[in-house]
């Protein structure tokens, strides 16, 4: 680790502008984004005595190589800037106050011609009203069955519905008068659509209305003695009221807003979150995440950047009520009311209602924050045990916070693929899993050679580390894709094969033709939980109560799925196009142009030469070929009405 004297630049080079800043590590790679007022302020409280910092911004700091930062014209801009960036970098020390949990929310989809209520995850679509977030799906399900009485919106999917269309006769709901069934048009897409749009004003907090229009249905079927009709309406009041049972109201005036709460300690803090829809609690979700250095208004105003900022970010309300104003309250209710549209309130409530139900979130999240202390009391321990007995253990420089492990898998040497999983911090760390395809080698006459373990073990290793050297090189290279960074442009302390000594021997000469001396090998094999170094011949037994072998076996179990999984997938897709392998003149372009207008072999087989001709790039001799491979039938020749000679244009489709 670097020591910040090392890369502090110069005070007079820091600008006094607002702007936002980024430390790197010493491959490169982005660790910690933020912003400031004032860069040359911010900074500087950065490169004081490291004794006197935050643990973990002295952390931070000592992780770190150098540092730089772009100004900005106002606060608004930097808060732009910093989670666009966040977004791209994914820094080690950002933590995401934002849960990674997808909740459901209740949808209608008021853009489509027959509009449907269903539940929607996830980044929200145009033209289609959300309703929650919801705790559970079955929540949703449950107010869908109660609404329908009164709202009989569709909810079937599009298969059902054309289905229905096609036959003529409706699903069990519009049997039992839960659907208005538009798809035997029982009602017209206006009449459905005034119906749509009932229900999301219902849902929405205009519910008043729709319940005294049912007592006045029902009091007049009453006075007409129609007490058949009365019974339904009355029944029909009863599961509006039980709906709106499950939404309390908390606020008189018809208030959209959501209400956070925290509960913090010195290493994790507490979210909690209310979401007010007309005066109605309509969703309410809470999660833990780290606290890291930040105080409780930064921690806010990053939170509220998380929640809603960038394309799968929440709806705004009018109103976000918290517990304290971030510290750049002003320019964050500014940036809120541009992703709005019109103006946002952002402020503390001191009194009345909304500080009633302040104090109610607070209550949550400060259960919610003791509870999780109870179930995670051990698992921080666990983990820092665990990493501290492989440094030791296994005798390493320096404690291993990154850790890949790579593993292989074919079946009798075809399709073979390999899979490398990082661990950071003891915790999986998905987005930047890899797969490879093994290529092998080719012998003398052209044709592939056998590949065993330890020559595709060797492979991909000096693969994911020639990758490694050109990033490290090249550190602003980008994906040709995403154009993200790469993410190869940095190494792990630590690398895990599954196997024994032949792949561990392997792996490790394949790191040091490259020469790289400084990240460590080892292996685990399966049969005895051994731990293998290369050059030793004999292994490293680690205690089985030991953390730092269920460390590693968690490494090497996840590895082992996700090689096995890719396998499956190549294996899957190579036996459904087997058919079509080895057909004279039929090359990867043809046979994928085959597949995509046929859309199976078997559609293949049964068509006809003037159907397999309509392909492009498909000849007539061709389409014969492939017609006799795949039944048996006999081929015509192909005959120059000019000459009377037989054509073999067989080369020519080759040479497509």
């Amino acid at each position: 680790m670097a020591h910040p004297s090392t890369y502090r630049p110069r005070p007079g080079e820091i600008p006094t502008d607002p702007g936002v800043y980024r430390f790197r590590d010493k491959d490169g790679r982005v660790i910690y984004v933020g912003k400031a007022k004032s860069l040359r302020s911010r900074l500087s409280s950065y490169f004081q005595d490291v004794g006197a910092l935050h643990p973990r911004t002295a952390s931070m700091v000592l992780a770190g190589a150098s540092v730089e930062w772009t100004t900005v014209a106002t606060e608004v801009e930097a808060l732009q800037l910093e989670y666009s960036w966040i977004k791209e970098y994914d820094p080690r020390f950002n933590v995401k106050y934002r849960d990674d949990k997808s909740y459901p929310y209740l949808a209608v989809t008021m853009g489509e011609e027959f509009p449907r209520a269903q539940v929607l995850r996830g980044a929200k679509r145009k033209g289609t009203r959300y309703f929650g977030p919801y705790a559970h799906a079955w929540a949703i399900r449950e107010t869908l069955d109660q609404a329908l009485r009164v709202f009989p919106i569709r909810t079937c999917s599009a298969g059902v519905f054309k289905r229905a269309t096609q036959v003529g006769r409706p699903c069990l709901l519009g049997y039992i008068d839960k659907c208005s069934a538009p798809c035997v048009d029982r009602v017209d897409a206006a009449t459905h659509r005034a119906i749509a749009e009932d229900f999301c004003d219902f849902m929405a907090g205009e519910s008043s209305k729709f319940v005294k229009r049912l007592e006045r249905q029902m009091r007049a079927a009453s006075d007409e003695l129609d007490f058949e009709r009365a019974a339904r309406l009355r029944d029909d009041i009863g599961a509006l009221q039980r709906v709106l049972e499950k939404s309390a109201v908390v606020f008189g005036d018809g208030t959209d807003a959501d209400v956070f709460a925290l509960a913090d300690d010195e290493l994790e803090v507490a979210v909690q979150v209310f979401h007010v829809r007309g005066g109605r609690i309509r969703g309410q979700r809470g999660w833990v995440a780290e606290k890291e250095f930040e105080t409780v208004p930064e921690v806010v105003g990053h939170l509220l950047q998380q929640l809603y900022g960038g394309e799968e970010g929440e709806a705004v309300p009018r109103e976000v009520l918290v517990p304290v104003l971030p510290d750049d309250a002003e320019s964050l209710g500014e940036w809120l009311s541009r992703r709005r549209g019109s103006r946002v309130d952002l402020r503390v409530p001191r009194r009345g209602d909304k500080r009633t139900l302040m104090e109610t979130v607070e209550r949550n999240a400060t259960q919610s924050l003791a509870r999780h202390k109870v179930a995670r009391a051990g698992d921080l321990t666990n983990r820092s045990q665990a990493l501290q007995q492989l440094h030791e253990l296994l005798e390493l420089d320096e404690s291993p916070l990154r850790i890949e492990c790579f593993d292989i898998s074919h079946v009798q040497g075809t399709q073979v693929v390999g899979s490398m999983v990082v661990f950071e911090d003891g915790l999986p760390r998905k987005g930047e899993y890899r797969r490879f395809i093994v290529r092998g080698q080719q012998d003398e006459d052209g044709a592939a050679a056998p590949i065993d373990d330890t020559a595709a073990m060797h492979e991909v290793l000096t693969r994911r580390f020639r990758r490694y050297l050109k990033d490290r090189d090249e550190p602003q290279v980008r994906d040709d894709e995403t154009g993200r960074p790469t993410r190869f442009a940095y190494p792990p302390q630590l690398v895990v094969v599954d196997g024994g000594l032949p792949q561990v021997n392997a792996a490790a000469r394949a790191i040091e033709d490259l020469g790289i001396v400084d990240v460590a090998v080892v292996g685990l094999a399966k049969r005895l939980e051994e731990v293998w170094v290369p050059g030793q011949d004999f292994p490293v037994v680690l205690p089985r109560t030991s953390e730092g072998l269920y460390l590693l076996q968690r490494l090497r179990d996840e590895a082992h799925r996700f090689a096995i999984t890719f396998h499956r997938q190549r294996r899957s897709k190579a036996m459904t196009n087997s058919a079509l392998d080895g057909i004279p003149g039929l090359g990867d372009v043809k046979r994928k142009a085959l597949l995509r207008h046929f859309g199976s072999v078997k559609r293949i087989r049964a068509a006809s030469l003037e159907e397999l001709g309509e392909v492009p790039g498909i000849g007539a001799t061709l389409a014969q070929t492939i017609e006799r491979e795949l039944t048996g039938a006999p081929v015509e020749p192909t005959v120059n009405l000019m000459t009377g000679e037989i054509v073999d244009d067989t080369q020519k489709d080759n040479d497509d």
